[in-house]
């Protein structure tokens, strides 16, 4: 490539991009600047550009160059964290995992998971998170739904509850997953409950540099398997996380883990029509192996109120 203009992203913050329209990195020079045609050098063959880049803003870049992605130089550089990142990124499982810690004081009979998702994120912002990246809340058999957006759903007694809570400090992302149990758990609901922790666990215990993601993912799907809910499993159990919410490493990807990769950890099963169960943690991968970032226990918790 003969030039990189990344737009404001994950990208374009971890170069160093600051308050400026376009960042522009060539061999010569690093520039924020509103007009990216007047620092890419003169017969620039290979651009490339911001995945987030709009299409008028690449119109409006007027370049006659090939565009590629340059993800394909950035995303292998931000794979492997240095400390300082680390460091944030636990700031952020921290501010997560106290939101989740708070959820238990909350009032949770009769409120809608809509309502229940806009307390939450409400203690995520005066946490001190810059923003909040994702926040859902499922209940009963909505927790049977991977993508579930929170809705007008009241929640009742003897409902499961799942909660996803995942905000930024200091441009680093973090996510953390907890399930509930309104007054008393669902019928059958604690078997399957217990299935979930101990997937993770067998993930947790594979983790370590030179292993595949992929032998991670084979660890969590072999106890999910071996306990006869294999096909409610859900296919991800684990993604990337770092300037953005979901990156690599990605098991699909095969990536091989190296010391100072971070990724999130999430088991689940989702049985349709019934309910569903998902954990998350921040992981890092260091030279001795597996290094959760959070403390919360994967306890099921019982809200009484």
């Amino acid at each position: 490539m003969d030039a990189l203009i990344l737009r404001p992203s994950p990208d374009y913050r971890f170069l160093g991009g600051g308050e400026g329209a376009f960042l522009v990195v060539t061999a010569e020079v690093v520039a924020e600047t509103d007009d990216p045609a007047s620092v890419v050098p003169s017969g620039a063959r290979r651009v490339g550009v911001d995945a987030e880049m709009r299409v008028r803003e690449l119109f409006g870049l007027a370049i006659e160059a090939e565009f590629v992605p340059a993800s394909t130089v950035l995303a292998p550089l931000r794979l492997c964290k240095e400390p300082g990142e680390v460091a944030a990124i636990r700031r952020a499982v921290a501010a997560a995992e106290g939101v989740l810690a708070g959820a238990r004081e909350l009032s949770w009979f009769g409120a809608t998971e809509r309502e229940m998702a806009k307390r939450l994120g409400l203690l995520l912002v005066e946490s001190g998170c810059e923003d909040v990246a994702a926040l859902r809340v499922a209940a009963g058999e909505h927790t049977a739904r991977p993508s579930h957006v929170p809705g007008d759903r009241v929640i009742n007694p003897g409902d499961a509850v799942t909660v996803s809570v995942c905000g930024r400090w200091g441009g680093y992302c973090a996510e953390a997953a907890r399930v509930f149990v309104v007054a008393e758990p669902p019928e059958d609901f604690d078997a399957m409950y217990s299935v979930v922790p101990a997937a993770y666990r067998a993930g947790l215990a594979a983790v370590r540099p030179g292993v595949p993601m992929s032998e991670v993912a084979r660890a969590v799907t072999e106890v999910i398997d071996g306990s006869g809910y294999g096909r409610y499993a859900s296919p991800q159990v684990a993604h990337g996380i770092g300037l953005g919410p979901d990156e690599g490493p990605r098991p699909g990807e095969d990536t091989v883990l190296s010391a100072g990769m971070t990724f999130c950890l999430e088991p689940a099963i989702h049985v349709p029509d019934l309910f569903g169960a998902r954990l998350a943690d921040v992981i890092a991968c260091t030279e001795s192996g597996a290094l959760p970032l959070g403390s919360l226990p994967h306890t099921l918790h019982t809200l009484d109120h």
